[in-house]
């Protein structure tokens, strides 16, 4: 009999999102994070999803909860997403993916089914 670890979730698993272009995967952002001292830029999805799973490994959950950062850089038309890490157990995200501008949440399951997501909603 294998014993797994349990799952916890973390409430400072949040990140904002703010995408300024997006063509083929390739897009022009910014990523927020209480961790991150201010907005990091973001040129790709790979490169999003990258940073995001290095600022997981800097967590030892549970642990307090850390303030949410803004979601208020949306400005010149950019599309500001909330992404919300709730589990990752093995290098497997589930959570929800926040689109508040058009009203819309979907969950996610794995890091490629964001990837997904972010290309239905932001490709041409």
């Amino acid at each position: 009999m294998v014993l797994r670890e349990r799952m916890f979730p973390c409430q400072s698993r949040e990140a904002v999102v703010t995408v300024q272009t997006y063509h083929n995967g390739i897009m022009d952002g910014y990523l927020q994070h209480p961790r991150l001292a201010g907005r990091e830029k973001i040129q790709s999805l790979s490169q999003m999803i990258l940073l995001l799973n290095s600022l997981i490994d800097l967590e030892d959950c549970p642990n307090p909860s850390l303030p949410l950062v803004s979601s208020d850089y949306g400005e010149n038309g950019a599309a500001v997403f909330r992404i919300q890490i709730l589990f990752r157990e093995h290098y497997t995200w589930q959570g929800r993916l926040i689109w508040p501008a058009e009203n819309l949440e979907f969950v996610f399951h794995s890091a490629i089914e964001l990837i997904q997501l972010f290309d239905e909603m932001l490709g041409e």
